[in-house]
């Protein structure tokens, strides 16, 4: 008779594997991201730190405790009565929303012209729509505010929100980008049934086309909500067409010394944009991945 030895807990088959192996594991995996997880300790760590000093009292605000002592849950309630909050916030909803809206209007068409129809000169016009991106908006500002002034439109939010009617060049490109991923044989098919060109547009290419029209409507939302420089130029001496941006300025400049509440009005505002990203992820990383896949 032979005596059997049982195999150590670890080597046997079907065996729970040791903590060993988790680090391994994990080690392994860290050095693969290891490249990911620092971009994303570099985004994440200044939220943090805004979130937390939103939090404490204003005594221990920038100081080297970086942990609150106390939760002061308050200073959200409290941005509220020192500023008109919700009033910004209308103001800053009403910009984007219109903004992304005639936006889309505007330039969902010309995307379409540029991408499916075949008409002389559209290569020429598509290079044209490119080399507007590289003009900085502040070259042109001065003649357009006094177009807008002119036109008795300064200290609205109007300067902002119809020029948006005349397409927007990044937006053009995104969606070009993404319309010509889209098979030609279904426009043929389309126009072989007798369905005009705007019937393909709204039947065919839009409903094919939503992940690349979601990504330029996000970019649009996020660009008119963080937009500072507009709204200040146009709205600066009206006060009740203030935007968050303008509005988290002036609060910053009253209350420079209360980091806590200066702190607490930036997570609000930046609170909106992080929920709607959040739901329009899925169509937002659809329409960037798929916009630069055939030129």
């Amino acid at each position: 008779m032979t005596a059997t030895v049982d195999a150590p807990v670890g080597l046997r088959e079907g065996a729970p594997r040791g903590r060993s192996y988790r680090t391994s594991r994990f080690l392994s995996w860290l050095a693969v991201h290891v490249v990911a997880v620092a971009l994303a300790i570099a985004f994440l760590a200044p939220m943090v730190f805004i979130v937390l000093t939103s939090l404490m009292t204003n005594q221990q605000a920038l100081t080297q405790d970086l942990w609150p002592r106390t939760w002061e849950w308050s200073n959200f309630a409290k941005v509220f009565q020192t500023a008109p909050l919700l009033a910004y916030f209308g103001n800053s909803l009403l910009y984007a929303v219109l903004a992304s809206v005639l936006m889309l209007v505007s330039s969902v068409p010309v995307a379409y012209a540029l991408s499916k129809l075949k008409w002389r000169g559209r290569e020429l016009m598509f290079y044209g729509v490119i080399v507007t991106m590289l003009l900085p908006p502040q070259v042109i500002a001065i003649p357009i505010y006094v177009l807008w002034a002119h036109l008795h439109l300064t200290g609205t939010l109007w300067p902002l929100i119809l020029p948006n009617l005349f397409g927007d060049a990044f937006s053009i490109f995104l969606m070009r980008q993404f319309f010509v991923t889209i098979p030609q044989s279904y426009s043929d098919s389309a126009r072989v049934d007798g369905a005009s060109e705007l019937q393909i547009l709204l039947r065919v290419i839009v409903p094919m086309g939503k992940p690349g029209i979601a990504a330029a409507a996000l970019f649009s939302f996020l660009n008119a909500w963080n937009d500072y420089f507009g709204p200040l130029l146009y709205t600066g001496e009206n006060q009740a067409n203030w935007t968050l941006s303008v509005g988290l300025a002036s609060f910053h400049s009253v209350h420079q010394v209360e980091w806590n509440l200066t702190m607490a009005a930036t997570v609000l505002v930046m609170l909106p944009v992080i929920v709607l990203f959040f739901f329009a992820q899925k169509q937002f990383i659809e329409g960037i991945k798929f916009s630069g896949v055939k030129g």
